[in-house]
């Protein structure tokens, strides 16, 4: 099989248990280090799947290689070949789709739960309606047009779409626990002071080995998914 090509945006925001999932799998990676000054592939040739992962950054901003990753998506969903998104990722997704990115009405940091929207999630989660999953950001994307809802939160009610083989998601099940613990270094300042939408380090770290093994059975059945329609 062609490898899936994963596009890292910021250093300490890789691929996670995905790669993990998809070691475990067979299935090959190439890693497109955006942040470290690596372009974007110009064609999808080569490339079976398309895994987009979070960064601090927004997809508005006047950034050289988000146009071509927007169109790298557009032209991935017009030729049928899976792409996933995380966060960042999503947002990328549903800009490229012709959805919007805006500010969302709280930051969402820390473990949250979200929930199963339509029944076209079965497809994805079988029976799971709900799962704790974690959270790191500020902006929110809309569902593009074609694209189905599939999960909310109490903060954001856009957690994740799906559109044929493809799947957008605002939530992080990719984490592990080294990039929980980095990340609430690196930006302590932001979620320095708790409050209903965002946990402190200390609460992000509580019982983390237990929430971590309960979200990667979501994650492994949307992660399951997925795959089945790489070629």
């Amino acid at each position: 099989m062609k490898p899936i090509a994963i596009f890292r945006h910021s250093p300490g925001e890789g691929p996670g248990y995905f790669a993990t999932f998809l070691e475990r799998h067979g299935i090959p990676t190439q890693l497109i280090c955006i942040d470290a000054g690596e372009l974007p592939p110009t064609t999808l040739e080569g490339f079976s799947g398309l895994c987009f992962m979070g960064g601090p950054m927004s997809v508005n901003d006047d950034l050289p290689w988000l146009p071509p990753l927007f169109e790298l998506i557009r032209r991935a969903v017009s030729a049928d070949i899976p792409v996933i998104g995380h966060c960042l990722g999503g947002q990328l997704m549903s800009k490229a789709l012709g959805g919007t990115v805006t500010k969302n009405s709280v930051k969402e940091i820390g473990w949250g739960q979200v929930a199963v929207t339509d029944p076209a999630a079965r497809d994805w989660l079988g029976d799971i309606e709900s799962f704790e999953a974690f959270h790191w950001h500020g902006e929110t994307f809309s569902i593009p047009a074609g694209a189905t809802r599939i999960l909310k939160s109490a903060y954001c009610e856009n957690q994740a779409f799906i559109m044929g083989p493809h799947l957008g998601m605002q939530c992080h099940v990719e984490m592990t626990e080294a990039m929980i613990r980095l990340w609430c270094r690196q930006w302590a300042d932001e979620c320095a002071a708790a409050s209903a939408s965002v946990l402190t380090p200390a609460q992000m770290n509580e019982r983390i080995e237990e929430r971590l093994t309960a979200m990667r059975v979501a994650a492994d059945q949307l992660y399951t998914r997925w795959i089945a329609e790489l070629k």
